[in-house]
């Protein structure tokens, strides 16, 4: 498929432009910052303990909804990607799936299973996965990774996500309190309205208050993750840590590949986007979302924290690997 196509696919009133490449490639530098800031500030003692559980509220409550009101919006959904949508849904069953039977089998709490499917099973492919769409494919092609982000990876995270949550965070099930939980988490109430209002045009104003509350969302989370990251807690988690970010890094996506290529025919250049982007990093949102129902969150910051600088080596090698589909 052509970059136009892609170019198409992007949000509305939102043309490439010098400073917004430049922008999207410090964010990567940005996302390193913040992770040693919340290191930083929980050596110094500056902040308290409690700190993380604010910074997780104003995610969940403010960014995560604004970021997601600001971009469904917005959107322009074209013919023609319906697998490149599809596949982080895909991939997030195959985990969940995976991760629960596994985690079952060797004996994981509840709260590490829940851990590991949201982190495990979603990627980030907003903050790490646009910069890298754009370093390797070009910023013609971003707008491809604006739709598998928004109708993807958030929109799962905004259902099932909330949905995996609230079921592993519950001592005993009971459908009540999980659909409660469900039908009141922020950013479903925002991807909700958002989709209500497309027809409806927001203000300029609104449009720029949305835009810069949701771009708090990266350096916010990541300042929370980094100061909840402790690598001494390695030892007691070793073995669900590498085994989810071997999911997610390498085996989710190849899975995803196979079933797309192999028996619906997806192939090209939309093909090796939509698998990079699943390649990604575990994503911000999901760790966030996991440590506010209290579930193993080190192995939640753990994935982040390890699984972002890991994916600079991995990310490469799909590259190449990629380039003969």
């Amino acid at each position: 498929m052509s970059g136009w196509f892609f170019r198409e696919a992007s949000c509305k009133g939102r043309p490439p432009s010098v400073g917004e490449k430049e922008l999207d490639m410090y964010n990567l530098w940005l996302l390193g910052a913040c992770l040693l800031l919340g290191m930083a500030l929980r050596c110094s003692g500056r902040m308290p303990e409690s700190a993380p559980a604010a910074l997780n509220a104003y995610v969940i409550n403010i960014s995560l909804p604004a970021l997601t009101l600001f971009y469904v919006h917005r959107i322009d959904l074209l013919p023609g990607l319906t697998y490149s949508i599809a596949a982080p849904w895909l991939m997030f069953a195959i985990g969940a799936v995976f991760f629960h039977c596994l985690g079952q089998r060797a004996g994981w709490s509840r709260e590490t299973i829940g851990s590991i499917i949201l982190v495990g099973s979603l990627a980030n492919t907003s903050f790490v996965g646009l910069p890298m769409i754009e370093s390797f494919y070009g910023p013609e092609q971003m707008g491809l990774g604006i739709v598998i982000d928004q109708l993807g990876t958030y929109l799962v995270l905004s259902t099932l996500g909330i949905l995996v949550g609230a079921i592993y965070a519950a001592r005993e099930f009971r459908l009540s309190s999980v659909v409660r939980r469900v039908t009141s988490f922020p950013p479903l109430i925002a991807l909700v309205a958002a989709i209500l209002l497309r027809s409806v045009e927001f203000p300029q104003m609104a449009d720029v208050v949305l835009q810069r509350l949701g771009g708090t969302l990266a350096p916010v989370a990541l300042v929370s993750v980094g100061f909840q990251l402790r690598f001494a807690e390695i030892a007691g988690r070793a073995r669900p840590l590498a085994i989810g970010l071997a999911f997610q890094l390498v085996f989710g996506p190849l899975l995803v590949l196979s079933i797309l290529s192999g028996g619906l025919g997806f192939g090209g250049l939309a093909a090796q986007i939509t698998i990079f982007e699943l390649a990604m990093a575990p994503q911000i949102g999901a760790a966030i979302v996991a440590m506010e129902h209290r579930l193993d969150s080190p192995l939640a910051t753990l994935m982040v924290g390890i699984g972002i600088p890991l994916s600079f080596v991995t990310l490469p090698a799909w590259w190449l690997a990629l380039g003969t589909l």
